[in-house]
């Protein structure tokens, strides 16, 4: 294996690591932008896990709910040890009932957002009494004779199962200095930061190191989308970052979501800037015909123009020249077959409208002898059309007669269309052209398919990405 190979599996596999760390960082974010929100969910599942991550929001269990919880537990144990019937039963009864009155007036579940919990306690509670008011139906629930009459452990049972759970979900959430929630997040999250700055440090560097030509504030933007991965604060946005490291770790392939992407800014952008570089174009064409300049630059003689030969070649006459050589040299000896027949075909035709051509056809040997005269005849033309041609190629004396007629042409038809009634005319018609070109076709063009363009404009590029592999 070559050092080239070797080194470039050593980055790819840095860049998997890499990405796969960045990754783990970003479940983290998203975890704990959920924890709060989902909480209640994660405490019913995986009640472990609340206790451990608990403190890294700042939550602790409300002291009034909390407080409420221990002495019902305390009144199961005291009812275990003396029975429902005793003083201190009635003591501990009591003292629930007071405690029950204080959380429906006071609404310790506010804090947390959660008020909607006690809502849904209080309508338990009254429904299961069948009392219309929370505080009765409690006082009726935590009585001696209700529990004696009711059963004390289907009443408890009760208790335990669809008011304790709402009751234990409430929590109360730390205030920092600076009025905000206490969140210690930045503790999991700091090493991450560190990792990620040493990286893009060393990345800075190299690419520092290869492109000398960058500043340092370039070479940091080269990989702009890595700072996302050091700022505390929209830690959501991690995800652009990790999303480019595991595409290009080769982890995960997103080149349909890339293209998906980069058609929809193309489609977007493309129309509007397709038609105002048109009309502007457009509109510079139309401002220099009603400024005159593009006729005066039609009608002046060259010594007045202001043109820049970069070759003193006049370029026209040039490229009219090697045209002509070819289309006589090469193009006409090719297709003569082809107009000797058509030469044929209407010298017949002419010679079948001559009177009496046809009686004369009747005369023996007559009908072939026509057909062989008319095949030399038409070959005769084109042979003498062919020499004509090359003569006046090769005779110095016919080119200088075809460039004074090509003079004498050009001159009289300047001084024909500078009459000033065909000059604005002339220039009224190209505005209007221009205009209509603006409203017509640049509207058809607004209505295209940019998707059907830009896939259109992909596979074509696509092909010739393969013929190019091929032919190598």
């Amino acid at each position: 294996m070559s050092k080239l190979k070797i080194s470039q599996h050593k980055n790819l596999w840095f860049e998997r690591v890499m990405a796969i760390t960045a990754t783990v960082n970003l479940v983290l974010v998203f975890f704990d932008l959920s924890y709060v929100p989902w909480r209640d969910f994660y405490f019913r599942q995986v009640n472990g896990l609340t206790q451990l991550y608990d403190p890294i929001k700042g939550i602790e269990p409300h002291r009034d709910t909390k407080k409420y919880l221990e002495i019902v537990a305390e009144l199961e144990e005291q009812v275990t040890q003396t029975g429902l019937i005793s003083s201190q039963v009635k003591a501990k009864l009591e003292t629930i009932r007071l405690l029950s009155k204080e959380m429906i007036e006071t609404n310790p579940f506010a804090g947390a957002g959660k008020s909607g919990t006690l809502e849904k306690i209080k309508t338990r509670m009254r429904e299961h009494i069948g009392q219309e008011s929370a505080k009765s139906a409690f006082n009726t629930f935590w009585s001696q004779e209700y529990l004696s009459k009711n059963g004390w452990n289907q009443e408890i049972a009760f208790f335990n199962q669809k008011i304790r759970p709402g009751i234990a979900k409430n929590y109360y959430r730390k205030i920092d200095e600076n009025g905000e929630f206490l969140d210690k997040f930045w503790i999991i999250d700091l090493p991450f930061i560190v990792l990620f700055a040493i990286e893009l440090l060393g990345r800075t560097f190299l690419i520092k190191r290869r492109y000398s030509h960058l500043s340092w504030l370039e070479a940091i933007l080269w990989r702009w989308y890595d700072i996302l991965l050091l700022i505390p604060i929209w830690r959501y946005l991690r995800i652009i970052p990790v999303t480019i490291r595991l595409d290009q770790a080769k982890l995960i392939d997103f080149y349909v979501v890339r293209r998906q992407i980069h058609q929809g800014i193309l489609a977007n952008f493309a129309e509007e800037i397709t038609e105002i570089v048109v009309v502007q174009v457009i509109n510079q064409v139309q401002g220099s015909i009603r400024r005159g300049e593009i006729t005066r630059w039609l009608l002046e003689s060259d010594h007045l123009r202001s043109y820049i030969d970069i070759n003193n070649i006049n370029e026209v006459e040039a490229i009219s020249g090697l045209l002509i050589k070819t289309l006589v040299n090469q193009v006409l000896p090719k297709i003569q077959p082809e107009v000797n027949a058509i030469l044929c075909h209407s010298i017949a035709i002419a010679c079948q409208q001559l009177p009496g051509y046809s009686n004369i056809l009747l005369l023996p040997g007559l009908g072939k002898a026509q057909t062989q005269i008319s095949e030399q005849l038409a070959t005769q033309i084109t042979n003498n059309i062919y020499a004509a041609l090359s003569s006046t190629i090769k005779d110095p004396v016919a080119a200088k007669l075809s460039t004074q007629l090509i003079e004498k042409f050009t001159a009289s038809f300047s001084s024909e269309i500078q009459q000033k009634q065909v000059l604005v005319e002339i220039q009224s018609l190209l505005n209007d052209f221009l205009e209509e070109v603006k409203i017509n076709y640049i509207q058809r063009l607004s209505q295209e398919d940019i998707d059907k363009i830009l896939e259109e404009t992909r596979k074509m590029r696509t092909e010739s990405s393969s013929s190019v592999s091929i032919r190598i």
